[in-house]
């Protein structure tokens, strides 16, 4: 019978089955959302909009795709549940017709040591087993090539419990990649002694020079003068070897100190403990400033920063070790994996081959897979994460993205777009979270957010086609089609900073003239070189302490951290309220004195559940406030310091202004919040709670404060809203006009557009970029439309 004759003639009717087309949300309640329902097309890709703050990721990341992952998980046993991440229900009435979620976020890769572009993306375990079974010499198997895997050698008597009980001598080998000196690292840190004492004093004479370290301090400096190991009285030049031994290297041991059982430990060990396992971006300026001086990190002199043993370097196939893979731009490695004709591996060269393509066709053909994981970007961090999904055979699949188009160049945003139309035409459901006008051009579908944000936002504001939202009037329809004029006037420079020969990562010898007292942009596609010259070259020319520099780094804090502890806000606060009252500042911090007992400051009670999901509910003794009944007795204006932490920004900045609360230290501080456009934030509000755009403007915030004649700001556009991009010029202007040099590494065209002087990279990425490529101004760059970004910014101004 032939096909046609097997087909039925008339069109069956829609199948039950495929009537579940839209994910249904009603009743959303999570973070600032405000009892949202909305209906989202399944197998289309969905774009989402607002201002920063306005509920966006509230909706797409912490109730669509949670909820997705947490029922996921409810499908593994109870024993393999325990191992995954806990995650609560979120707060929504109903969901339905969700389906399995992949969640592609900015979340920066571990910024452990040894956690590099190959290991994050399994390239670096391909090419172990390549590199085990055609290497020459062969030295064992892929845990030889790991530099995460250290040699290991034992031997001696083991018990064989079979029948008779014997004894039966045994030895055991592993072989690693570790290179023994650094550890895998690739780099050792060397302390500067004369940072942490002045050795012609004794330590009864306050030798100590490390930050905190106190004379008459119970548990650092007594510790070492009252141990016995050591002679106090003695200055520190003058102690025998073995003094110096007990100083400096000591194993931990316990001692007595006026009675108390203390542990002593050698003062290297305690500094590497108390100092260099603490991440420098949350430390104290004097503190980071400490470090900075008293450690150096260099290249591991024995594997020369490879990170690997010499056997595993000298394995080669043709002529080529696995260093010298990993050292290669990811664009050449893929060329020589294409010339390897083995047919004994050809699977894996097939796997390997396919990922390193996946690198290149996502623009990041540039990077080398020994690149440190924690050095990559936002946007970067993204992409890579992007890798394993790209020709993924999955369909009927919701993937959700949070700004896919960060750290990109405008020649590289339609690459990214067309990536994400082939994940959708596979059949999969895309949602963005994005505020790129070109992105959100693709959309088959629209979802705005608002109208304002933190409490001013959580609601729907507009859904449906772009046409519809460039009509609808809402902030983001009004500001679709902005576009900043170029400057007509620049403003003259009051200096120049001289970079000559500038050689950091892929840099060519680079000399270029950074004007002062203006509003520099540095631009180029992304890996050009624009992060290696700023960053490198500049605090190196002007002096680490003229130089403040605002990176992408994420803000460490947990749900106790909030906008007032970050900022250093809370401190004033507390000495107003302890001199209005004439008692302790340590009542009014719900970490220390003045919290409530019951749960401990937090203002809730967390309880654990094992592998289900942990309830928080409000503390019934503080009802959420976090302190004491008593400290909440003291008040300062007519309000208690629960009330206080309750206000936003703009509230406080009222209340400190004037009157009996009138207090100048802190009122500057919420200027300055108010200032980068964070008047909506609480002053309690925890820091988890905060999108990636107003922890960028908090960590801005926080940075004005430091006395620098050079702002560094790498991305400040990031995560922010079309019509925060606005109020961020002029905030920029006011740096400038108030007599800083204001230096910004930056992709957007509005920030360019603004700018008085343009540095711009490339001509591509890795060794096809690292020239300056044009110098000038912003109307220059159009005219003459010589590089990429002159293209893009010409069309962009519309000339």
């Amino acid at each position: 019978m032939s096909m046609a004759a097997r087909m039925d003639t008339q069109s069956p009717a829609l199948h039950v089955a495929d009537s579940h087309d839209l994910i249904r949300v009603h009743g959303a309640r999570e973070n600032n959302l405000k009892d949202v329902s909305i209906e989202i097309p399944k197998r289309r890709l969905t774009v989402f909009t607002g201002v920063s703050g306005s509920g966006k990721s509230s909706l797409v990341f912490d109730t669509i795709a949670a909820e997705s992952q947490r029922m996921i998980n409810e499908t593994y046993s109870a024993f393999v549940q325990g191992f995954m991440p806990t995650l609560a229900r979120p707060e929504v009435d109903v969901l339905d017709g969700l389906t399995t979620a992949i969640i592609v976020d900015q979340q920066r890769m571990g910024a452990d040591p040894r956690s590099t572009v190959g290991t994050a993306t399994d390239a670096n375990a391909m090419l172990r087993i390549l590199f085990s079974r055609l290497g020459k010499p062969h030295i064992g198997p892929p845990s030889a090539y790991a530099f995460n895997v250290p040699s290991v050698r034992a031997s001696g008597a083991i018990t064989v419990e079979r029948g008779a009980k014997k004894a039966v001598k045994a030895t055991f080998n592993r072989t690693g990649g570790m290179c023994t000196r650094c550890e895998g690292r690739g780099t050792v840190s060397d302390i500067d002694l004369t940072q942490l004492y002045d050795d012609s004093k004794s330590l009864a004479e306050g030798a100590f020079t490390i930050p905190g370290w106190k004379s008459d301090s119970f548990w650092t400096v007594r510790v070492y003068a009252e141990s016995g190991f050591l002679d106090p009285d003695k200055p520190i030049r003058k102690f025998t070897e073995k003094e110096m031994q007990d100083f400096l290297h000591r194993e931990p041991t316990k001692v007595k100190v006026e009675g108390v059982n203390l542990t002593y430990e050698g003062l290297i060990p305690k500094i590497q403990k108390s100092f260099l396992s603490k991440d420098k971006e949350a430390m104290q300026p004097h503190i980071r400033a400490f470090v900075e001086r008293a450690v150096t990190f260099t290249t591991c002199p024995e594997c020369e920063g490879t990170r690997l043993s010499e056997g595993a370097r000298s394995s080669k196939i043709k002529l080529i070790s696995i260093a010298d893979a990993c050292a290669m731009q990811i664009s050449d490695l893929a060329e020589w994996v294409r010339g390897l004709k083995e047919p004994s591996v050809a699977p894996l060269l097939a796997a390997l081959q396919h990922t390193l393509d996946s690198f290149v066709e996502i623009g990041l053909g540039y990077l080398s897979l020994e690149r440190p994981a924690g050095t990559l970007s936002g946007g970067e961090a993204q992409r890579v994460k992007m890798i394993r999904h790209l020709g993924s055979s999955l369909t009927d699949v919701t993937y959700v993205f949070d700004e896919p188009t960060i750290g990109l160049h405008p020649h590289d945003i339609q690459r990214m777009n067309d990536l994400l139309l082939r994940l959708r035409d596979k059949g999969n459901t895309v949602l963005v979270v994005e505020h790129k006008p070109e992105a959100i051009a693709i959309a088959d579908h629209v979802v705005d957010l608002g109208p304002g944000a933190g409490t001013g936002g959580g609601t729907v504001c507009f859904e449906g086609t772009l046409e519809g939202l460039r009509a609808s009037g809402t902030v983001t329809g009004r500001h679709l089609d902005d576009r900043a004029a170029v400057k007509e006037t620049v403003r003259k420079p009051t200096g120049t900073l001289e970079i000559r020969g500038a050689t950091a990562n892929n840099l060519q010898n680079v000399d270029v003239d950074i004007p002062l007292g203006v509003l520099t942009v540095v631009t180029g596609v992304a890996g050009s070189g624009k992060s290696s010259l700023v960053h490198g070259s500049l605090p190196r020319q002007m002096g680490a302490e003229g130089v403040v520099s605002i990176d992408q780094g994420a803000i460490r804090g947990s749900r106790r951290s909030n906008p007032a502890t970050y900022t250093g806000l809370l401190d004033p606060i507390r000495k107003a309220f302890a001199k209005a009252n004439g008692v302790k500042p340590a009542l009014f911090s719900a970490n220390s004195e003045g919290a409530c007992p019951t749960c401990n400051g937090a203002g809730v009670i967390y309880t654990d559940l094992a592998m289900m999901a942990g309830v928080s509910s409000p503390c019934e003794e503080c009802e959420g406030k976090r302190f004491q009944a008593s400290v909440l007795e003291y008040h300062l204006a007519g309000r208690d310091i629960s009330e206080v932490l309750a206000m936003s920004v703009t509230e406080a900045e009222e209340f400190f202004d004037a009157g009996e609360a009138h207090t100048p230290a802190a009122h500057k501080i919420l200027e300055r919040l108010a200032d980068v456009g964070l008047g909506y934030l609480t002053l309690g509000q925890p820091l988890t709670t905060l999108s990636g755009g107003e922890r960028q403007r908090l960590k801005l915030a926080t940075h004005m404060a430091e006395k620098g004649g050079v702002y560094v700001l790498d991305e400040p556009t990031t995560g922010l809203h079309l019509a925060d991009v606005e109020h961020l010029l002029g905030l920029l202007d006011r740096l400038v006009d108030s007599g800083k040099s204001v230096i910004v590494i930056e992709h957007h065209q509005a920030v360019m557009a603004h700018a008085d002087w343009i540095v711009d990279l490339g001509p591509g990425a890795g060794h096809d970029g690292g020239r300056i490529v044009f110098e000038g101004t912003p109307a220059d760059l159009v005219a003459a439309r010589s590089t990429l970004t002159g293209e893009h910014l010409a069309a962009y101004v519309g000339t």
